[in-house]
């Protein structure tokens, strides 16, 4: 307890953290927020900021009994799980094991899990460089094991594009392999679900829109995503399978999958909230369930019973516009006000600036946000605003 409240622990207190702190303040809690950079962007979101290594042990410990904290949390970041589950252990904070989160931020030893917990997932293998690529089957997915965000992260078609690939990867990556992983074809979906009291229980189903290969960057979400009930059903069982292999408990998780006419496969999954507003903006207003909220209960010991309520659309688009376009126009907040099913418009690029290509989550430039009463008028909405806005921009 401190001044009087229940104290937490936010793990990294960049842009991906916000949403949560607010939710943080909105139950009364006391926010610390703790980040190995000084100049963290939602620094000044939370009552209390410490400024510690990510793999100071020590300087963590110093914290948590410097603010007497009851909770740990983080939204959608891998990097500090190893360390969150080490202060679990040692303080007895609701948490997964050191070795659930050592399993879950290496993409190789994630699916090692896949294997021996019957999950189905695209196969890979480690390499360091081309030599070791004897027996690949091309096109490949190319990637570090220890990232995320679409860091790193890249098609490969023969084995001309390896070296550059694998190369990309390891700029990427504190490792010296890389994954290399079998293409798979079809749609991809992420799930949301939540891990608590010995139960897999899955929130929401979201179905992504990504960039052309060979970078593979999401563009937009669509919640709830048109899969048949069949195959939801099929999905909730492979949630569980993934809770039991990695041994998921006190946590949400973030499932990435694709779905073809050979079945459901696993690409990766992670112990934590999924980012590009899912958690925070999609999945409450689609279901009426808020996961921020529910992992704050669970980060305090509380026990939950989420339920759904699938009675909305919403969506996310982020921005794509021609590579080397020259903006003329910075549309703000006033030019969409009014607009039916908009929640929330952001544009990051100024008068002047050129169009970059997006190659990860992180050189993204702008959103739109949207909620209706059907698929089809989120759709609908979304070609009719991207080019009202577009024309705005560059005309």
């Amino acid at each position: 307890m401190y001044q009087n409240k229940k104290s937490v622990l936010i793990f990294g207190v960049g842009p991906l953290q916000e949403s949560i702190i607010g939710r943080a303040k909105k139950m009364g809690l006391y926010t610390v927020g703790i980040d190995p950079c000084e100049d963290a962007t939602c620094k000044d979101c939370v009552d209390a900021f410490e400024v510690v290594p990510g793999q100071d042990y020590e300087g963590h410990c110093a914290v948590i009994e410097k603010y007497s904290i009851d909770a740990i949390v983080t939204a959608a970041t891998d990097k500090p799980l190893v360390m969150m589950a080490r202060m679990a252990e040692k303080y007895g904070f609701p948490f997964y094991s050191v070795e659930t989160a050592r399993w879950s931020t290496d993409k190789f030893q994630m699916k090692e899990r896949f294997e021996l917990g019957g999950v189905p997932h695209a196969q890979g293998r480690l390499i360091s460089k081309v030599e070791e690529a004897e027996g690949l089957v091309f096109p490949v997915i190319v990637k570090p094991r220890d990232n995320s965000g679409s860091r790193g992260v890249k098609l490969c078609r023969d084995k001309n594009e390896l070296q550059i690939s694998i190369d990309e990867a390891l700029e990427n990556s504190k490792l010296d392999t890389v994954l290399v992983e079998e293409f798979i074809e079809g749609p991809e979906y992420s799930i949301e679900s939540l891990h608590h009291d010995g139960k897999s229980e899955v929130i929401q189903f979201t179905e992504k829109k990504t960039t052309e290969f060979p970078y593979n960057v999401e563009l937009g979400h669509i919640q709830p995503a048109n899969i048949s009930d069949e195959n939801k059903q099929k999905i909730r069982e492979i949630i569980s399978k993934i809770g039991k292999a990695l041994n998921f408990e006190n946590c949400p998780s973030h499932t990435e999958l694709k779905i073809n006419d050979r079945g459901i496969f696993v690409i990766e999954t992670s112990p934590r909230l999924g980012g590009d507003y899912i958690t925070s903006t999609l999945t409450p207003l689609s279901t009426g369930v808020n996961l921020e909220d529910e992992l704050l209960k669970i980060s305090l010991g509380v026990k939950i019973n989420p339920t759904p309520n699938a009675v909305q659309y919403s969506g996310v688009r982020f921005f794509s516009f021609k590579e080397g376009s020259v903006i003329k126009h910075v549309p703000n907040e006033e030019f969409v006000k009014g607009w039916p099913h908009v929640v929330d418009f952001s544009f990051a690029l100024k008068e002047g600036d050129k169009v970059n290509r997006i190659t990860s989550s992180l050189n993204r430039y702008g959103q739109l946000i949207l909620q209706a009463g059907n698929r089809d008028a989120i759709e609908e909405a979304f070609e009719k605003y991207e080019k009202v806005i577009s024309e705005s921009i560059f005309s």
